[in-house]
């Protein structure tokens, strides 16, 4: 048992599997107390057993650290705030969150339902509101925590995934504003796109769409040729090789480290750039379409190409 978080107290959503177990018990290894929360439902959130978290609770606890147990659903705000307030009551106070819990329900937007877009934003980002609000009033107060989201590289562009994506970068836009406003109180928050063969990376038919990659038919960002083999569950890309950063954005080391997100797995750490201006383009009044069609092609975007455009 390591002491970086001796006295702080943690909560994990989604903590039952994958990378939320790794994220519970790498924290209990540095001396925090950690509530355990899963619904214990399927990879498209359906169902519930709390029998996965208060399996991690009795990892912890056989490792002699402390945890508790919740199989609260992260989309309700009365499960939320119970969460929050079980930990008060359970361990004394509160110093983290990791907002890990997810749900995927991978469809071509053209053919996705209402309740298949419905479900994926709701456990990606209401789950945000639900945990972190009552969490941050209390960070707020006490003047210090950490908060610690979990964004993905499917933000950056994939393939059947407009749900996911659309909320994964939610989450990363949110941590950048909540960093500023809660970073007058001492509290950071920040992201992680993480790399991890779990169960919901095997959801995904990578292979196909790689092939197709590969032949031409379907673009994709390099990216996930970089990660092909990551839905297998190889030993290149475990969770417990992202869990070290989530901890120490969860140290004193990582005080200043605020409204930022990183990409993380496989033994790599990358910072993430923040989004800037590329080029500019200026006028003294209003743009006439005739000024655009004329100026924007030789300057703002000359040289894009369109990578979907028709084969």
């Amino acid at each position: 048992m390591g002491n970086l978080l001796a006295g702080k107290v943690a909560i994990v959503t989604g903590g039952g599997r994958g990378l939320g177990r790794s994220h519970a018990l790498a924290l209990a290894a540095e001396g925090a107390k950690v509530l355990v929360n899963d619904l214990g439902g399927s990879v498209a959130g359906e169902g519930g057993d709390v029998s996965p978290a208060q399996s991690v609770v009795a990892e912890i606890r056989a490792r002699g650290g402390e945890a508790a147990a919740n199989g609260g659903n992260v989309t309700r705000t009365t499960d939320g705030k119970a969460m929050v307030e079980q930990a008060l009551d359970t361990f004394g106070r509160l110093d983290i969150v990791v907002n890990n819990a997810g749900n995927i329900r991978n469809q071509l937007f053209v053919k996705m339902s209402e309740e298949e877009w419905d479900s994926v934003i709701a456990v990606h980002l209401r789950a945000l509101y639900t945990v972190t609000k009552p969490a941050a009033e209390v960070f707020a107060k006490q003047r210090g925590g950490r908060i610690v989201n979990t964004a993905s590289e499917a933000g950056l562009g994939g393939y059947a995934a407009s749900n996911y994506a659309a909320a994964k970068e939610g989450i990363v836009g949110f941590s950048r504003t909540l960093a500023l406003e809660l970073g007058p109180y001492g509290v950071t928050c920040n992201a992680i796109r993480p790399r991890a063969g779990t169960r919901m990376a095997g959801a995904v038919d990578m292979k196909k769409a790689l092939d197709l990659a590969r032949q031409g038919k379907l673009p994709l960002p390099d990216f996930m040729f970089e990660i092909e083999d990551m839905a297998e569950g190889t030993e290149t890309f475990t969770p417990e090789l992202v869990s070290p950063l989530v901890v120490f954005l969860c140290t004193d080391a990582a005080a200043h480290v605020n409204g930022r997100d990183f990409i993380v797995g496989g033994g790599e750490i990358s910072l993430v750039s923040l989004p800037e201006k590329q080029r500019s383009v200026f006028t003294a009044g209003r743009w006439t379409q005739e000024e655009l069609q004329k100026l924007l092609p030789k300057t703002l975007v000359r040289g894009l190409v369109n990578p979907a455009a028709p084969r």
